[in-house]
């Protein structure tokens, strides 16, 4: 796309005023966002100061920062600190500067300051509220009753979430700005729903939806003997509809105990979150939100003359309300497309962009309500339709669109008029209209994705479409997207049987990996839970169950493991002993990277005990919690993600997987004791009571009548499977197992039996010529590299850590800058990289591996090595290490490792000068270092010898 459609330009030259976009898919949304902030600071009198753009990631606000550059007066330098930027991350740039009091308006006696952290990952913070949430209880028995109907307090986090979300908030002895409305509900919104729900259909003749939703009411549930009965809820038999007095009775109870409970849990939680100097996401904007309201000069001075939202269907109710408190104007601009609104699990609302202007009108009036903090006028609206589509053929566009109206299960019913009046069609720009659109089945899904991959694979059928040509379909053309990880992970399993090229993109539940597996073995041997942890060690050894058996009972372990287990008992910290199974595991890869780096960090935030640890990855397994890995194989493999994670791509072939029964939508609901929904409010779905003379947890029967008046969330689900067709360019596949899902089964294409029959594959070579080197064959078991002779304690206390998983992207895209793949740098380190590798004019070897063999107490012991980057001229070898570490605490250690490498390129270049030196891409520095001699490092292998570490003997 060079220039911009007609709509595209209506909107870049329209920057005045409040606007509305609707950004179908693949509509070049990114394109015309940026073109139009760059004609807006082009203006005179207007500076990027003065234009707020709000994206919801980092990388997207990187990019619309990298492409405003192209096209605008300012160069890179003006723009590092304009306003581009995600919603948390502006609100913790404004209470940093101006929030150090912003507790004490909710009545908190505490302050938030420089070195109060954001806890970004949520099983740190589940950790964190696990320990408040056991002193709160302690402290509070009035509130024993509802700890016994809340099986899993942990649920209680993400509801003070959701409420932070909606904008509801605690005061030291009520709620913030009449807050309390939400918990109560809108019983006069409920009964509108109700009605509509409770309207005989088939002209009177058959029973309303409602009637029929509630046929299960009292079935296998246990309610207070106080309950009404079947017949007073649905009506006698043969009535049409539920009695018109059961909304009342359902919707009225005395909530209050209940709303002191709420509000004491999420007080307190934001005192002990405060006092222990940490904030999550959801704290951050509710602290930035009340410090707009309270503060009237500051809200003055910090508001733009322009904002700017991008994917406006992924903000939440308290994101709407801070742009309004930001907008010093009317110039407000949102972008974005319901129908692909998926986030309501992160509390995103689809109502902000589906009922813009009546929520614009409410919003602003509740925030002028005893002040006016929004004086612009709410009118005119202008609404902008991007429907050119660069990015699929029309087939798929149009096939698209059937996903919107298709039911989720049998009994889901649709206004199908309502829906498609209000999709705005999209108009493909494709040069080629060849799509293939088809679905297999088979009862061995994996085998039958495998064989239609290599079916694809060089198929004439299959061409893609590159720069207006069409050439044959590759690996790397193809992504599998599938509704939940599960599937994807044992996909990849299968294809890796075949050795077909596969990479798994975005979220995986990192506790249930082998290597977190083995860990937790290994600290249960440490914590006297021998028979669960020498089992999984003796099993990873490749003992057979009998000789597992007979280990255990006779409690004979083998001597070389037992001397890891003293090893290990030896080390102080967490991460140690979870660096050192990793290691003797030789397990080093990104799940690795991912779980050591997650364990330091709970360790330093939490100051676990081992047990402690051991409780907390048995928490991630039982739980499914979820860690963003990135495995690849290379470029030429098949991508699998989930269709979230896929959302803001495209891959010219898409294969939609598990559209089976139960899994895509998938089964089951909410079993939270406490639930917030609008207009509902605040309710308990279990209640503790002794009503028939013994404790007894009760289900609540109101609130199972209330529940079926919501909406079952199939909306999201549809727009879910729209987002996942329309992320393919050319072709569509959709698959299923035996039991295919409603979706399928309803959409209009034929679904055909595919017998699997997959070809093993030759692993593809690199592609890279390595150094010739001898390796020495090792007799010991483990190899170990040059990490054995540092210390570990360096790491252990430095709070500003990346974790090893950016470490490795960053390792990896020097890898490939150097071999000249397309690829750009991301962040400043790998800009760095990238300027210093241009700088060298020699030959450039990356990823060598090295073997250095030492003499250490008269014997041959071996350590290995990579190094990252070799620099070969004529005169000289240049010994490369990057490192991301924000500082340079670890230098002295880092030289031994580079010694080791030193030593081992010396004695292959003796005619060459060689030197070594470390690269920090964080500050885009090349520091020298003198290398210690072979003896120093001898004698360090011995010293680690001597202290129970062996070093692998040849």
């Amino acid at each position: 796309m060079t220039a911009p459609n007609d709509n595209q330009r209506t909107l870049i030259e329209s920057t005045d005023g409040i606007h509305i976009v609707d950004a179908g898919a693949g509509t070049g949304k990114t394109f015309t966002v940026t073109r139009r902030y760059a004609r807006i600071v082009d203006q005179n009198g207007v500076t990027p100061e003065d234009v707020l753009l709000v994206t919801f990631t980092n990388n997207a606000a990187t990019e619309m920062r990298d492409r405003i550059v192209a096209h605008c007066e300012y160069g890179m330098r003006e723009l590092s600190d304009a306003p581009i930027q995600t919603f948390h991350s502006l609100c913790h740039d404004l209470l940093l500067k101006h929030g150090f009091e912003a507790p004490t308006l909710l009545g908190i006696d505490d302050r938030i300051t420089g070195s109060t952290r954001i806890l970004e990952d949520e099983n740190v913070e589940k950790a964190r509220f696990r320990e408040f949430i056991r002193r709160f209880s302690d402290g509070h028995p009035e509130y024993d009753d509802f700890f016994r109907a809340v099986e899993h307090p942990i649920e209680l986090l993400e509801l003070l979430k959701q409420l932070a979300a909606k904008g509801v908030f605690p005061t030291a002895d009520s709620w913030y700005r009449n807050g309390e409305r939400h918990l109560d509900g809108d019983f006069e919104a409920f009964r509108e729903r109700f009605e509509e729900l409770n309207q005989p259909r088939n002209g009177g003749s058959k029973q309303s939806r409602l009637r029929s939703k509630l046929r299960d009411y009292g079935k296998g549930t246990c309610y207070l003997p106080a309950a009404p009965d079947k017949a007073t809820i649905r009506g006698e038999r043969g009535a049409k509809q539920v009695p018109a007095a059961a909304a009342r009775k359902a919707f009225h109870a005395d909530r209050t105990d209940l709303k002191d409970f709420v509000h004491d849990v999420y007080y307190e939680y934001l005192e002990f979150a405060l006092s222990r100097n940490y904030l999550n996401f959801d704290f951050l904007q509710l602290f930035a939100f009340v410090l707009l309201c309270e503060d009237h000069h500051l809200r003055d001075d910090v508001a733009y003359e322009h904002v700017m939202i991008d994917e406006f269907q992924d903000s939440s109710e308290i994101q709407f309300k801070l742009a309004l408190l930001l907008a010093d104007t009317n110039n407000i601009c949102v972008v974005g497309d319901w129908k692909q609104s998926i986030y309501s699990f992160q509390y995103a609302a689809v109502e902000n962009i589906t009922e813009f202007e009546s929520r614009l009108d409410r919003f602003v009036d509740e925030l002028n309500a005893d002040h006016q903090r929004v004086g612009w006028a709410t009118r005119p609206i202008t609404n902008v339709e991007l429907v050119e589509n660069y990015r699929s053929t029309q087939a798929i566009l149009d096939f698209s669109e059937h996903s919107l109206v298709t039911p989720a299960t049998g009994t889901d019913e649709i206004d199908v008029a309502a829906v498609r009046d209000r999709i705005v069609s999209l108009s493909s720009n494709a040069v080629h209209e060849n799509s293939q659109i088809e679905a297999i089945h088979h009862e061995n899904e994996h085998e039958a994705i495998l064989t239609k991959l290599q079916e694809i694979v060089g198929n004439e059928a299959y061409q893609i479409e590159e720069d207006g040509e069409l050439r044959l379909p590759e690996y790397g053309d193809i992504a599998v997207l599938t509704r939940t990880r599960d599937f994807g992970r044992e996909l990849l399993s299968v294809a890796e049987e075949y050795g077909l090229p596969m990479a798994y993109e975005g979220g995986t539940e990192l506790f249930r990996s082998d290597p977190a597996k083995l860990l937790l073995a290994w600290l249960r041997i440490l914590e006297s839970d021998s028979e669960r942890g020498w089992a999984v060690v003796l099993e990873e050894a490749c003992y057979t169950l009998d000789e597992v058996k007979h280990i255990l009972e006779t409690e004979n372990y083998p001597t070389n493991m037992q001397a890891f287990k003293t090893e290990l008992a030896a080390l102080e910290t967490a991460g140690g002993i979870a660096q050192r199974v990793l290691s003797r595991y030789d397990y080093n890869g990104v799940d690795a990277d991912v779980l050591l780096t997650t364990l330091r960090s709970i360790h330093s935030e939490t100051m676990l005990t081992r047990g402690d640890l051991i409780r907390y990855i048995e928490r991630g397994i039982e739980n499914g919690s979820t860690h963003d890995v990135h495995a690849s194989t290379g470029v030429n493999s098949v991508t699998i993600q989930t269709i979230h994670a896929a959302k803001g791509l495209e891959h010219p072939i898409v294969i939609l997987a598990n559209m089976n029964d139960r899994r895509f939508p998938p089964s089951g609901g909410t079993s939270d004791a406490i639930t917030f929904d609008d207009p509902i409010g605040v309710r308990q779905r279990k209640l503790y009571a002794d009503d028939y003379g013994y404790p007894h947890i009760y289900d609540n029967w109101r609130t199972d009548v209330l529940r079926n008046c919501l909406p079952r969330g199939y909306d999201e689900e549809r727009r879910l499977l729209y987002v996942a067709m329309t992320r393919a360019e050319n072709h569509l596949v959709f698959s299923a197992g035996e039991t295919p899902n409603t979706f399928l089964a309803r959409l209009p294409i034929d679904i055909k039996e595919l017998e699997p029959d997959v070809r093993p594959e030759r692993e593809s070579e690199t592609p890279q010529s390595h150094l010739q080197i001898s390796v020495p064959d090792p007799d010991g078991p483990i190899d170990h590299s040059p990490h054995t002779l540092m210390r570990d304690d360096v790491f252990e206390d430095i709070e500003e850590g990346r974790g090893t998983a950016f470490g490795t992207q960053t390792h990896e895209f020097a890898e490939r800058y150097v071999l000249e793949e397309d690829v750009k740098p991301s962040n400043d380190d790998e800009r760095h990289i990238g300027i210093f590798i241009d700088s060298l004019d020699g030959d450039l070897r990356v990823e060598e591996d090295v073997y250095l063999p030492l003499a250490v107490d008269g014997e041959q012991v071996t350590i290995s090595g990579i190094v990252d980057l070799v620099h070969i001229r004529p005169e000289t070898v240049e010994i490369v290490d990057f490192k991301t570490d924000l500082g340079r605490h670890a230098e002295d250690e880092y030289r031994k490792q580079i010694s080791v490498y030193y030593h081992v390129l010396n004695k292959w270049f003796p005619d060459r000068d060689v030197t070594a030196g470390i690269f920090y891409a964080a500050e885009g520095a090349h520091v020298g270092i003198d290398p210690v001699s072979k003896a120093e490092l001898a004698e360090l292998a011995a010293q680690k010898q001597h202290s129970g570490i062996s070093i692998t003997e040849s």
